[in-house]
């Protein structure tokens, strides 16, 4: 065997770990969500279930605003994004009893399931649709990597207006 033969099985055993542990922490992070927690459902099962119980609250505009919303995550994300988006918008929506599911209601749920790092832009979108960011500034606090903890992060949401 050759060094630069020895050295290209290196190289690829390195490639291959490295790709192995990126696939296995997405996994990983599924797993998780898959896990019942203390009320006997999972965080999927949760969004499942919102989304299930305000299917017949979307109107197409919403649909539509929403693919907007998701359009920047990559291709293999977006389902997921897409998921956990429309399980907060309906949670929300059930909780205010809303007969549709409002623009309103959308942006806020956007905000609140979406990481800090897509805030930005959720704003920019926001400005080309001509729509007030102003009524939205106090939901942005509550964006899931803002969380230290999320015992205190979900007792603040159910106080918010």
């Amino acid at each position: 065997m050759t060094f630069s033969y020895m050295m290209l099985i290196v190289f690829w055993t390195f490639i291959l770990l490295g790709l192995m542990t990126i696939g296995g922490y997405f996994m990983f992070r599924k797993f998780l969500k898959s896990l019942p927690k203390d009320d006997g459902k999972s965080d999927l099962d949760w969004e499942k279930f919102y989304i299930n119980k305000s299917k017949h609250l979307w109107r197409e505009s919403e649909k539509a605003f929403l693919e907007e919303l998701v359009s920047p995550v990559p291709e293999l994300f977006r389902d997921v994004a897409r998921q956990k988006i429309a399980g907060k918008v309906g949670q929300l929506a059930l909780e205010k009893k809303e007969k549709q599911i409002t623009q309103e209601t959308l942006i806020q749920g956007y905000i609140m399931a979406t990481p800090k790092r897509d805030h930005k832009f959720l704003r920019k979108k926001l400005k080309e649709k001509n729509i007030d960011v102003v009524p939205y500034e106090t939901y942005f606090h509550y964006s899931p990597e803002d969380y230290q903890n999320k015992k205190y992060a979900a007792r603040s949401r159910k106080e918010t207006p």
